[in-house]
């Protein structure tokens, strides 16, 4: 009897161990939100001769969210990326340091690129238009983001903060921002285009979960 009931005591601590704990039912938390680095990707995507369309990415962002999931569109974002963590799968050697140089991106003398939003527009009802300034290689341009809201949660006994993520896309010509090297001769594709699409996977820490102490 005595085995049977210590055997019971294991097999429920067992099954405890097992069930995932949940995040808070509480409502995701209007406030300043942060970028989570580990958890967010900048790619550009740019067509390569006509061939294929080259993919990198920028490996150090921040991000400032004030969000308000009862009004997106009165929120506001701000970004601020380092162009000389431009990185890409197995680039040839100085590969990467020539697209950070005085031909392309500049870094030296361009240290930062930024965007801040002017405007959000829903579009729908987890989807909005981010319209904002982005400043490239000195100059400063419009560029429009079409955003989605994937959703979060106030907090989690793994995470007691609240969490959000989104996802958006946008486009640019990177002459209008004068990086122009490269750029194929009309009516061909022999070169590196100048229309660079843009993808944003992110997620960002907010405020704490009001049940945690700290």
């Amino acid at each position: 009897m005595r085995l049977a009931a210590l055997l019971a005591v294991f097999a429920v601590a067992a099954n405890a161990a097992t069930v995932p704990p949940v995040a808070s039912e509480a409502p995701v938390p209007k406030g300043d939100y942060t970028v989570d680095k580990a958890h967010t990707s900048v790619l550009f995507r740019v067509n390569h001769l006509g061939f294929s369309f080259y993919t990198g990415r920028f490996t150090r962002v921040d991000a400032q969210l004030q969000f308000d999931p009862a009004s997106i569109p009165a929120s506001r974002v701000e970004v601020a990326i380092d162009p000389r963590s431009i990185d890409a799968d197995n680039p040839p050697s100085g590969f990467m340091e020539t697209l950070a140089g005085k031909d392309w991106l500049d870094a030296e003398h361009f240290p930062q690129m930024t965007f801040r939003s002017r405007s959000i527009e829903a579009t729908g009802a987890k989807t909005f238009r981010i319209r904002g300034d982005l400043t490239l290689h000195g100059v400063t341009k419009p560029l429009t983001l079409e955003a989605r809201y994937n959703g979060g949660y106030a907090g989690h006994p793994f995470d007691p903060h609240a969490r959000i993520g989104f996802s958006a896309h946008g486009a640019l010509k990177r002459s209008d921002f004068g990086v122009s090297f490269g750029i194929p001769a009309p009516g061909t594709t022999m070169g590196v285009g100048d229309e660079v699409d843009v993808l944003i996977e992110t997620e960002l820490s907010g405020p704490p979960l009001a049940t945690v102490d700290h």
